[in-house]
This record gives C-alpha cells, sequence and structure tokens, in this order.
C-alpha cells in the first residue's frame, strides 16, 4: 500500500513539473511572440510616424522663424521703447510677437485703423468673442502703428488668475467702474469694453447675436466725458475659439449662480481674423444713456451684417484666407 501511495505521489509530482514545465515554455514562447509582433508593427509604422512628424516639425520651424521675423521688423521701434522706459519696452516686445503671431496664423488685418484718433479719447466697443484674441491683435496694432495703449476693462475673475496680475497692469487692463472710465477719457486714454462680457463669450455662438442686455454704462461714460464711441467687430472670431454647445443651458445655469466662466472652449483654427473699424459716433448730448446704447448696439449689428457670413462657418473662415469676395482698404 504505501509503495503505491509513494508511486501515485510521484508520478502527480512528475505530471505538475511537465505541466510547469510547459506553461513556463508557453509563457515564454507568448512573451516572444509579443515582442516580435511589437517589433514587427515599430518597423511597419515607423516610417509612416516619422513622415508626418517631420513636415510638422518644419512647420513649427517656419512659423517660429515667421514671427521672428515680424518681431525684427519692429527693432528699432522696440529699442527705442526699452531706452526710454523699461516696460514701455515689454509692451511694445509683446505686442511684435502678437502681431507676428496674427498675421501668420490668422492673415490678421485691420479695416479702418485711421478711424481710431492718433491722440484724443475715445470708447471702442467690440463684440465679444469666445477668447477675444482679436482684441490683442487690435491692441498691438495700436502700439506699433499708432504708438498708443487701448485701456480696457476686463472682468473682475481675470485679476484672481494666479500669475495674471502683472500682465494685468502692464497692459493696463483694470475692472472698470463709470467714474474711473469717465477719469480715463479725460486724461485722454483710448478705452476698449466689450458690454456683452463674458455671458457674450460664453454663450454666444456662431449666428453672433449681441448679448449686451441692458447694459449702458459705457454710453454713460461717453456722454459723461464727451467723447464718441467707435464701434468695432472682427470677422470669423467665432471661429477661431468656440465654446462647447453641449449641455450649454446647464452652464448658462452655473454660471448664472457662481460667475464663473466654466465653460469648456475649443479651437485655435487658423481662420482668417479681419477687424473692421465703423465709423465713430459722436458726443450728442440729446441723447440718454440708452438711446446711446442702443444706437451703438445697432452700429455693431450693422459691422456683423456687412462683414460677416451667418451662420459662421469654420471651413468658410478657412476660405477667407484665400478668398474673400471684397475688396478692402487695409492697414498696415
Amino acid at each position: 500500500m504505501m509503495n503505491f501511495i509513494t508511486y501515485y505521489m510521484e508520478h502527480a509530482y512528475s505530471c505538475a513539473a511537465d505541466y510547469a514545465s510547459h506553461a513556463w515554455l508557453k509563457l515564454d514562447l507568448e512573451r516572444y511572440l509579443d515582442m516580435h509582433y511589437v517589433r514587427w508593427l515599430a518597423w511597419l509604422w515607423y516610417p509612416i510616424v516619422i513622415s508626418f512628424i517631420l513636415p510638422i516639425f518644419i512647420v513649427v520651424f517656419l512659423y517660429a522663424s515667421g514671427v521672428f521675423l515680424q518681431i525684427y521688423k519692429h527693432r528699432h521701434q522696440l529699442k527705442d521703447a526699452y531706452a526710454r522706459d523699461f516696460w514701455d519696452g515689454a509692451r511694445k516686445t509683446l505686442a511684435a510677437l502678437w502681431d507676428g503671431q496674427g498675421k501668420i496664423w490668422h492673415g490678421y488685418e485691420v479695416v479702418g485703423l485711421d478711424r481710431i484718433p492718433n491722440q484724443g479719447a475715445a470708447v471702442l466697443i467690440y463684440y465679444h468673442g469666445a477668447i477675444p484674441i482679436d482684441f490683442y491683435y487690435l491692441m498691438a496694432n495700436c502700439i506699433l502703428h499708432k504708438n498708443r495703449q487701448i485701456r480696457a476693462i476686463g472682468d473682475r475673475f481675470l485679476f484672481r488668475i494666479p500669475g495674471w496680475k502683472l500682465l494685468m497692469e502692464v497692459f493696463c487692463v483694470e475692472p472698470g467702474t463709470v467714474e474711473r472710465g469717465v477719469q480715463l477719457m479725460k486724461e485722454g486714454h483710448l478705452l476698449a469694453i466689450a458690454p456683452g462680457g463674458v455671458r457674450e463669450a460664453l454663450f454666444g455662438d456662431e449666428y453672433y447675436c449681441i448679448s449686451w442686455g441692458k447694459r449702458c454704462g459705457f454710453a454713460k461714460i461717453a456722454l459723461q466725458a464727451k467723447v464718441p464711441i467707435i464701434p468695432v467687430f472682427t470677422q470669423n472670431v467665432r471661429e477661431s475659439f468656440r465654446s462647447l454647445g453641449i449641455g450649454r443651458s446647464w452652464f448658462r445655469k452655473l454660471y448664472e449662480k457662481t460667475r464663473l466662466p466654466l465653460v469648456p472652449i475649443y479651437g485655435g483654427f487658423p481662420v482668417k481674423l479681419r477687424t473692421f473699424i465703423g465709423d465713430a459716433i459722436p458726443y450728442d448730448p440729446n441723447l440718454t444713456a440708452e438711446q446711446l446704447a442702443k444706437k451703438v448696439q445697432l452700429a455693431v449689428e450693422e459691422l456683423i451684417v456687412r462683414n460677416q457670413h451667418i451662420p459662421g462657418s469654420i471651413l468658410w473662415g478657412l476660405i477667407n484666407r484665400i478668398y474673400s469676395g471684397q475688396n478692402y482698404h487695409i492697414n498696415r
């Protein structure tokens, strides 16, 4: 009996050892085959991946070279600016950078830059895109070509973003009031305001409907300071960056409760951006603030109707890089 048990145990041990050996052999074989399969895939896709990556690097390099040349073009202005004031030099350097980036990536142009006065106060009212990148480009153009800094009114949340405080100070962005706006006008500055603000930026769409509500603070500033208002609109600004349309009503409720701009924004599409400066609306003491605000809104809407394909289309914005359908007098 003992011999039988011993024989049975030895046989079972031998079978287990054989099974384990076969299992390890199978595992090694699978690893070997997996490794060779991965190598085969790498060998197969390597030329294809490289063929796409290298052109991207070339394009990025060419893009960076173009931006550098745009900045270098303004080297004399930059040298003079740094000699006068350090922050003025910094502003002009960044303006040259933004100007170069705008011209290369968006073919950015300004139509009617001469309608912005070379001196004296004025209020600029513009339509607010998802990201006001067009205003950055317009500010850069005014700094470089008119040697004027546009002051701007920004939402208070901008000043709570870490690292942005200095940027806001250098480029003269502040959470303004009517009193502060009137003071800036009396000092002879240009002041840019987007009455639609964050609400228009986040919840506007490709139909470019103005969302100002009953806001007329900008009109009060112009009336009290007795200065003109200049309407401004940028073609395809909604096609460059867009706010997410899915769940818009939910995000709208969330914004109204928290005042936080939590709507996702996507884009960066290289569509044509062309800023149109409208005719100045002169000071009229016979108008109330509400009447003047309505008059300015109609002027901005007229710029939209005349110069924007409705509904906006990213494809059409890209086509505008090649064909605009109109001839414009471009200020460079």
